[in-house]
């Protein structure tokens, strides 16, 4: 597992947590900035600001009544206050900004048109322009008749909202009044606030994608190739396994994964031309005595009637014995088979050796005595007993002193000894024969070689009983070794470790 900073999740979490933070900070910066490059700070100008721009147009009206008021507030005030002059003719003319509500226009107007005098005194009625004017019942406060009094209070909030007015006089008569607008400090900065968040994001996200994505894309394209591949039959193919985050595990699992495959179709392969040398071995070994027979026993079906009891009897022996040939090849492919592919289940006992050497004595001592072969045992102390299955031990030792007394000549020995090295048990069986050549001394244990491609016949053999040995004794956790020299004599050791459980 990768150390949670080269973790690619908290990468992610962490780059979305500083993103967010950064985008934050640059946007309250871009803020600051504009608030502080503003000429004008948010809210209503001084009431003496609007007055004096209210005489500055008047003076220009009573110079040229023709004069054109939005040109000059262009020209005089744009960008600066935001401002708004309704005119006693209809005119409605803004800097910047929404207009004011019609309602406070229309009660502009009606004002301007009934009751100029109130902006004559400043703003309406007592000092409060927009307003109607207040009648007084008896006994002295004033009041607002009805309706009127409800659209008085709403013009004067209005105003109140709008901000100092001025009146616009003109031949010292009113026609109009300049009202500052309130400056929105939203619409102001709202538009370049958006032009500025929506650069950042993009530029941010780019950013963040790729200092957070940017050193993973590489590796995820070489595990992407390293796929289609092994995909395409390439096992050699392997993905980038530097950087210690997820998709460097992956990667190395995936090469893991590639790995064991490679492994395993080359033992495949290597099964595979096991398999098919087998098959060949196994028709070479099948084919002899199968040729023999079938002879035989057309010259038996063809010549019955001509030949005599004599040459029909040695015919008849001749297909028995091959018929035995090719049942004890058939036997020892069979066991061979089920020792290599556990199919068989050992009985491990305390076997003791004596009884073994015993047992090999009286099955070849004939024969040992026919070559005028000595046949000798000896056991040391502390290899009396070996723990394994008896049967299969007696196995692999009768194959090795059969196999010992075939290559020993006439007045040489077959040895069988048992010592104890090192805690191990050592079962070693010699002969004084011709020796193996070391060209051949590797493969004496595989199936079906001979030593001596010339020799066929019983005497030689199935040639697979070295190999039903090394089964044997692999199975019992030890190791079989071969040594030998032209001329010499060879000797096979069989080395068998302490109190090792047989193999499953």
């Amino acid at each position: 597992m990768p150390k949670w900073y080269q973790s690619l999740y908290w990468r992610i979490a962490i780059g979305f947590v500083l993103f967010l933070a950064a985008m934050l900070a640059l946007q309250a910066g871009a803020l600051v900035y504009l608030i502080a490059g503003m000429e004008v700070a948010p809210g209503p100008p001084p009431p003496e600001i609007t007055r004096l721009i209210a005489r500055d147009l008047s003076g220009a009206l009573t110079a040229n009544p023709q004069l054109d008021i939005a040109q000059f507030f262009r020209q005089e005030y744009e960008g600066q206050i935001p401002l708004a002059a309704i005119m006693k003719d209809g005119r409605v003319v803004t800097t910047s900004g929404p207009k004011p509500a019609e309602n406070f226009v229309r009660d502009v107007r009606a004002r301007l048109n009934t009751e100029p005098e109130s902006f004559m005194r400043g703003r309406g009625g007592r000092g409060r322009p927009g307003g109607p004017r207040q009648t007084r019942p008896e006994g002295g406060m004033p009041r607002w008749p009805g309706q009127q009094r409800q659209q008085g209070q709403q013009s004067q909030q209005t105003m109140t909202r709008m901000g100092p007015a001025g009146a616009v006089i003109v031949d010292g008569v009113p026609v109009g009044v300049v009202v500052a607008l309130p400056r929105s400090a939203f619409r102001q900065l709202g538009p370049t606030l958006a032009v500025v968040g929506a650069v950042l994001v993009v530029f941010g996200t780019a950013a963040a994608a790729l200092l957070i994505f940017g050193p993973v894309r590489p590796r995820l394209r070489s595990l992407e190739d390293a796929a289609r591949k092994v995909g395409a039959g390439d096992l050699t193919a392997r993905a980038r396994e530097d950087g210690g985050d997820e998709v460097s595990a992956l990667a190395r699992a995936f090469n893991q994964m590639t790995h064991d495959l490679q492994q395993r179709a080359v033992q495949l392969q290597a099964a595979d031309r096991t398999r098919r040398l087998l098959l060949a071995d196994v028709s070479h070994e099948l084919m002899t005595p199968l040729t023999g027979m079938r002879g035989y026993l057309e010259t038996l079906s063809l010549h019955a009637q001509t030949l005599d009891p004599v040459t029909r009897e040695r015919y008849l022996a001749i297909i028995r014995d091959e018929t035995l040939r090719v049942e004890h090849i058939v036997g020892d492919l069979l066991d061979l088979s089920r020792l290599e592919g556990g199919g068989e289940s050992f009985d491990a006992q305390d076997v003791p050796l004596e009884d073994v050497f015993g047992r090999v004595l009286a099955r070849h001592g004939r024969a040992a005595e026919q070559k005028d072969v000595d046949l000798v045992t000896s056991i040391a102390p502390g290899a009396e007993i070996l723990t394994g299955d008896p049967m299969r031990l007696e196995q692999a030792l009768q194959n090795l002193a059969a196999n010992a007394l075939r290559h020993t000549p006439k007045g040489g020995r077959v040895t069988l000894t048992a010592s104890f090295e090192n805690g191990a048990v050592v079962v070693t069986v010699s002969d004084t024969g011709s020796g193996i050549a070391p060209e051949h001394l590797p493969h004496v244990f595989d199936r079906f070689y001979k030593v001596d491609p010339s020799r066929t016949g019983e005497s030689a053999g199935s040639g697979l009983g070295l190999s039903i040995v090394k089964a044997i004794v692999e199975r019992h956790g030890g190791a079989v070794t071969a040594m030998s020299r032209p001329g010499g004599g060879t000797t096979f050791t069989l080395k068998f470790p302490p109190e090792r459980p047989i193999h499953a």
